[in-house]
């Protein structure tokens, strides 16, 4: 942890109530019972001794700083809360509820928090730092840099702030670049690239292989017909989870491939999937209703997916999942969790349904690790197919007609019909508002109406807005993921919004259990709630190279 990210954080009085939600969103955690809208508080000054005050007000912090250490994110928030309830303008304590935020992705609050602590005392710089830190995860770069910059005007000794601001710029450099060259070029790579280039020596390759031969096939045209919707083998997608579990990787041939197919395979897609309810029950339990089981944000946790499967079957025609987005980034199996439901994808598209979340987003990957990861395990070529594959992901489903189903929250253009979802156009990487970004980054709140986000995009949808859009669009029921719950799920809008979220002990450090929903016909909710399992000694976010140590866990 840096001289910057020391465990001096506190949020500030804004997060909506009693729900643990991290998004991912993830990252994103961090909502409390707040009655009003995010940003909208009030501060007063609090009656009593001052010094009185300001001792409770430190030793609430000193126990906010513990919390953070143990990364536990939202106690430290609470407690930081209660601190500013004691000494409302205090710059530290405000500092450290901005890191803390920034621990659960709640940017928007981090800027608001940073922003107060410096309105108190303009030359903190743990202040600027943070707010950089919260504008850099927003893709706010240049606006990162001016806080960057000050930091090291403020602390010029200090290495940890050069080497941000540094990493800053860069990115800024490569970001012009990037649009340079694609001002210049008139086709993406999945158009000129060509797998049949890509060498499979088959004496160092003694992974699986998709004719389940004893090595490898020289014939490039039956290959590439294996990769093909609905052709390729079941058994080689099982070969190649048990490869993954023992931490080795498919060839890179076989992975190109699959992203070329899938690629096209979604680019074909609407926006907006239906689902319907299989007539029959799953092969490995027959006396079970039929069903579609909807799993929330699963962040490159491979080792809890395994798990999923063990427990739930694995995904078939008769028993077919729905993963609500963020399948990578954080965990560092990020690869393994992505190409097992890819290849699960292509072996028969009707056993697996995959929505966009707003981690399979350009700047999340570059971030939150999964970049590094696969340039680690392949190179930058795979990385930027997956990017096309990833704009290309559906957006939302309907199952059974009346289960909308979508990574982060609703529409607030209280117009918007099912089409207006189904006719998004994608391909692309999400703006920062319109019907995009509220569908993959907005989240519930208690009180009527919509707020800002506490994430900084977005927006906060109340259960009027819920009810709304369910009744005019002939629905039933929102499902949605996005957030950190303690029990793995939980149920709002009086009953009308329900979170579910996959990733159990989070990061290694939320200590949440993990959930999944069954829907038979019937369409009542049925949940299931586990804990992690053990995984291979590898941290979370070990790839995050570069900025990572902005929001270190």
């Amino acid at each position: 942890m840096s001289s910057f990210d020391d465990s001096s954080s506190t949020p500030s009085a804004a997060a909506t109530a009693g729900e643990s939600s991290q998004e991912d969103h993830s990252a994103s955690v961090g909502s409390s019972n707040d009655d009003g809208p995010v940003g909208m508080e009030v501060v007063s000054q609090p009656e009593g001794d001052p010094a009185a005050n300001d001792a409770q007000a430190m030793k609430l912090k000193d126990e906010g700083n513990e919390q953070l250490l143990k990364g536990h994110y939202l106690e430290a928030i609470g407690l930081y809360s209660d601190a500013l309830e004691y000494s409302p303008t205090n710059a530290v304590i405000l500092s450290n509820r901005a890191q803390a935020y920034i621990k659960v992705e709640n940017y928007g609050l981090a800027m608001a928090d940073a922003t107060a602590a410096l309105d108190s005392d303009p030359k903190y710089a743990k202040a600027y730092y943070r707010r950089g830190s919260a504008q850099y995860a927003l893709g706010h770069l240049k606006d990162a840099k001016k806080d960057f910059r000050k930091v090291c005007q403020l602390q010029p000794k200090s290495k940890d702030a050069r080497a941000k601001l540094q990493a800053c710029e860069k990115a800024i450099r490569e970001e012009a670049f990037l649009k340079a060259i694609e001002s210049e070029m008139t086709a993406p790579l999945s158009e000129t690239y060509d797998p049949n280039a890509i060498l499979l020596n088959a004496s160092s390759y003694d992974g699986p292989n998709p004719l389940m031969s004893d090595g490898p096939t020289e014939d490039m045209e039956l290959e590439a017909s294996l990769f093909q919707p609905g052709k390729l083998p079941r058994e080689f997608v099982l070969a190649s989870m048990e490869y993954f579990r023992n931490q080795k990787l498919i060839h890179k041939r076989y992975v190109a491939r699959l992203l070329l197919t899938c690629k096209t395979m979604f680019e074909s897609m609407n926006s907006l999937m239906e689902i319907d309810i299989p007539t029959e029950p799953p092969e490995h339990d027959p006396t079970a209703s039929p069903r579609v089981t909807v799993c929330g944000d699963t962040h490159g946790q491979f080792y809890d997916v395994l798990n999923i499967f063990d427990m739930n079957g694995y995904p078939s025609s008769k028993n077919p999942y729905h993963f609500n987005g963020d399948f990578v980034d954080r965990g560092s199996f990020s690869v393994e969790v992505i190409l097992t439901y890819l290849l699960w994808k292509i072996h028969d598209p009707t056993c697996i349904y995959l929505t966009r979340g707003n981690h399979e987003t350009k700047n999340m990957n570059k971030i939150y690790g999964f970049e590094g990861e696969v340039k680690a395990k392949y190179d930058d070529k795979i990385f930027e197919l997956f990017l096309e594959v990833f704009g290309h992901l559906p957006l939302a489903a309907v199952i059974g007609e009346k289960v909308f189903v979508t990574h982060g929250g609703l529409p607030t253009d209280e117009t918007v019909m099912l089409d207006d979802i189904r006719k998004i156009k994608r391909g692309c990487e999400p703006p920062e508002t319109g019907l995009m970004s509220d569908l993959l980054w907005s989240d519930p709140q208690p009180f009527p109406g919509r707020s800002p986000s506490k994430r900084g995009v977005g927006y906060a949808f109340g259960p009027d807005i819920t009810q709304k859009f369910l009744e005019r669009n002939g629905l039933s029921l929102l499902v949605r993921s996005h957030e950190v719950k303690e029990e793995g799920y939980l149920v709002e809008h009086g009953g009308k919004t329900i979170t579910v979220f996959s990733a159990p002990n989070y990061c290694d450090t939320m200590g949440n259990k993990g959930a999944f929903i069954h829907f038979d016909k019937s369409l009542e909710p049925k949940f299931t709630q586990y804990t992690s399992v053990p995984h291979p000694d590898v941290k979370p976010m070990a790839y995050s190279a570069g900025m990572g140590g902005l929001f270190g866990l």
